[in-house]
């Protein structure tokens, strides 16, 4: 159902996973969705099974927030993390188009005016922006996130998949996607944050748009769920966060993934080349096809080409200039 108003814009729904939010910053988010220009919104609302924060508080902070479209809220029955609450709230909500939400950014007025105009513009299957940066105090930091992750370029068009399917340039929060392209798209796959599969999944089956313009403000704290080479201690974890995980991801791609046929051969060779990344960092051969594939990700081959014989300090190091964005 479009849920199209006498102004005839068709409705946004707009996907939140809430899970122990910190609640100012919630109620600071969630005014810059009363603020929307767009005029035909519904806001849905999923607590991941919060333990700390009482849903009774989420539940008010949203009725005193949330005055001028309609919302519903409701809470798992188990924590399930924030990719299977986005793959809930996709199969549950109805609109025309999906816009995702997390719990402590502050989106601008003319956020979601701007991307349904440029989706109907592009006739994209899905759209994204800039952002600008700021911290836990809501300070501006950054004027762009590729001022924070220097490796990420943003792209528009066709043709996207390949390079998609091994980086992401897509924000979740800053995505506007077609309603029926997102439910395509379910189930997510498991290994991925939902809004690079949904970005993969577009990107397969139509165009994606990028503007480069900030359209949110985006909060980066201590405790955001993505983050370069986020959950990298040790050795060990590298192997488990970079390699480890990638693998799964493709090898459920090679199952699961709607548009495999299409694309198999693409995720068989970058299938190959993380086996061989794998059995480098084990010292168990490797290197030669990790060498070959290196277009696949050129920065990653050759640093883990070079780290498998660096002592741990010094690969720690590294790792730390790479989180601080100084690599």
């Amino acid at each position: 159902m479009s849920g199209c108003t006498e102004t005839g814009k068709a409705r946004i729904a707009i996907l939140m996973a809430v899970y122990e939010p910190q609640l100012d910053w919630l109620r600071e988010q969630l005014e810059s969705l009363e603020k929307q220009t767009y005029p035909n919104l519904k806001l849905y609302v999923r607590d991941d099974c919060s333990k700390t924060v009482p849903f009774a508080e989420i539940e008010q902070c949203i009725k005193e927030c949330i005055q001028s479209f309609p919302y519903e809220i409701q809470r798992n029955e188990e924590n399930f993390g924030s990719n299977r609450t986005f793959e809930r709230l996709t199969e549950e909500a109805e609109g025309t188009y999906f816009a995702y939400c997390d719990q402590d950014d502050v989106w601008l007025p003319e956020k979601l005016t701007v991307l349904q105009e440029e989706l109907e513009r592009t006739g994209a299957l899905l759209v994204c922006s800039d952002m600008y940066i700021i911290d836990g105090e809501g300070k501006q930091t950054a004027e762009s996130i590729t001022k924070i992750r220097r490796r990420h370029v943003f792209c528009s068009g066709g043709g996207l998949t390949e390079g998609l399917l091994i980086s992401n340039f897509v924000t979740g929060c800053t995505m506007l996607v077609r309603r029926e392209a997102a439910q395509a798209a379910v189930p997510f796959c498991p290994y991925m944050v939902h809004d690079h599969y949904i970005a993969l999944y577009c990107s397969a089956i139509g165009e994606i748009y990028s503007l480069v313009r900030p359209l949110i403000r985006y909060r980066v704290h201590g405790r955001n769920q993505t983050s370069v080479m986020a959950g990298v201690t040790d050795r060990d974890s590298y192997r488990r966060e970079r390699i480890d995980l990638p693998l799964h991801k493709f090898q459920w791609l090679e199952q699961y993934f709607p548009c495999k046929d299409a694309f198999r051969e693409e995720i068989s060779r970058r299938m190959d080349w993380m086996h061989a990344r794998q059995n480098n960092w084990n010292r168990r051969g490797g290197a030669g096809t990790v060498w070959k594939c290196r277009r696949f990700s050129p920065l990653a081959s050759l640093f883990e080409l070079a780290a498998r014989w660096l002592p741990d300090s010094v690969l720690m190091w590294a790792v730390h200039l790479s989180q601080k964005n100084m690599i």
